[in-house]
């Protein structure tokens, strides 16, 4: 983000002392901070935004940022030298907004760190466990202990030494458009509103899996996870004359969701072990269609968290262990989620027989995905794809 402002206003760079994340500077001003030097970095931002890791030595080197450009090697000095995990206070609240706020001078202030990494948190992460944030987009979220080690994952950008809970590797991955490609959909191609998503809703609900011929991809945003090309688009195979508004509906999401099964498998194949997915989100909480597919082609229980706000839930986990035991708090994440956190009563489990139709939709899938992301050794039978999604349909309709 401070190379694209080089780029596109230099004149604010070259007016910039120094950079900092908005979720550092909050907690900073609570501080009563001033020096951007004091402020304390939250190794969530730092690792998944500035390539910061500790093994590497901190930020990228001068010498690699002056290959970039020489000004932004120059800024390196006055940037930051240490991000911190977030089992540490940030700072104390100062006595100006303590009388603003109503609270005591000197409480801990929790680290600051990303929407979805609190949010994982607050739904329950640990090893094991694979949180699903579900909106708009979606952020895929899981942990694995550092003592174990990890190896570098394909596809899989975001892997940062404490940066969901100090002593895992926080794995990020995720799709750039999910709820969005239905908004697309409805709001963009079918011009309507809020009511049309309900009743396109109703209608792809009384559909069976394979019963439309259809088949997507979900790329109208480009990929993020596995194939991290922001420049693959979008794409629906199979209509015929017949084909509805409800079809495509459903084949949107059903793309998704072989979108979140291929980030399963590749974190499954290089050893991150995903044994249960809790899913939180404006979608998870609000869609029991989209949570049934999800269900049905991944193969797991989708289990609901118990918080609709696990973002605020996991900060607060987080402030309780910066203040620690004796202020109240706890000594360790473990222990503030055994606390405070719970799965929601609400889970959809797999159908068995929908899971059989998904698999051999999946395949195809996936041999769409391999083909047109340009995956090296892809052996997709392009010329037969159509037939078989028709033969898929035949066989539903069939019983």
């Amino acid at each position: 983000k401070i190379w694209r402002c080089l780029k596109v206003a230099p004149e604010a760079f070259d007016a910039a002392h120094s950079w900092v994340e908005f979720a550092d500077y909050i907690p900073a001003v609570l501080a009563g901070v001033t020096d951007p030097r004091d402020v304390q970095r939250s190794v969530c931002a730092a690792g998944h935004k500035a390539m910061y890791s500790d093994t590497w030595g901190g930020l990228p080197s001068k010498a690699f940022l002056a290959r970039l450009d020489p000004k932004l090697a120059g800024l390196r000095d006055r940037l930051f030298d240490r991000a911190y995990p977030a089992d540490r206070p940030a700072g104390r609240l100062c006595a100006e907004w303590a009388s603003a706020l109503g609270l005591r001078e000197g409480i801990a202030i929790a680290m600051g760190a990303f929407d979805a990494h609190y949010g994982a948190i607050g739904a329950g992460a640990r090893t094991g466990t694979l949180v699903k944030i579900i909106g708009t987009s979606t952020c895929d979220c899981a942990v694995v202990r550092v003592a174990g080690g990890i190896q570098n994952i394909p596809g899989i950008c975001g892997i940062v030494d404490g940066s969901i809970m100090p002593g895992y590797f926080g794995i990020e991955a995720g799709q750039s458009a999910v709820g969005d490609l239905l908004a697309w959909w409805v709001e963009r191609v079918c011009e309507g509103d809020a009511a049309l998503h309900e009743e396109l809703t109703a209608r792809a609900s009384r559909l069976r899996p394979g019963e439309s011929g259809l088949l997507a991809l979900d790329w109208n945003n480009g990929n993020r996870t596995i194939l991290v090309d922001p420049r693959l688009t979008g794409l629906i195979l199979g209509q015929t004359l017949h084909t509805t508004r409800a079809d495509v509906y459903r084949a949107l999401i059903e793309a998704t969701a072989f979108g979140a099964r291929a980030i399963v498998e590749r974190l499954k194949e290089f050893g991150v072990p995903v044994e249960r997915v809790v899913c939180c989100g404006g979608i998870a909480e609000k869609n029991p269609l989209f949570m049934q597919i999800y269900a049905d082609v991944l193969g797991y229980p989708m289990i609901i968290a118990g918080s609709p706000q696990t973002p605020a839930l996991g900060a607060a986990a987080s402030a309780a262990v910066a203040a620690g035991a004796a202020a109240g708090g706890y000594e360790t994440f473990s222990a503030a989620q055994a606390a405070m956190v719970r799965d929601g009563d609400l889970q959809f489990a797999p159908e068995p027989g929908a899971r059989q139709v998904y698999d051999q939709l999946y395949g195809l899938y996936r041999e769409l995905h391999d083909a047109f992301g340009g995956v090296r050794g892809a052996a997709a039978d392009l010329g037969t794809a159509m037939k078989r999604l028709l033969a898929i349909r035949e066989r539903v309709a069939a019983g």
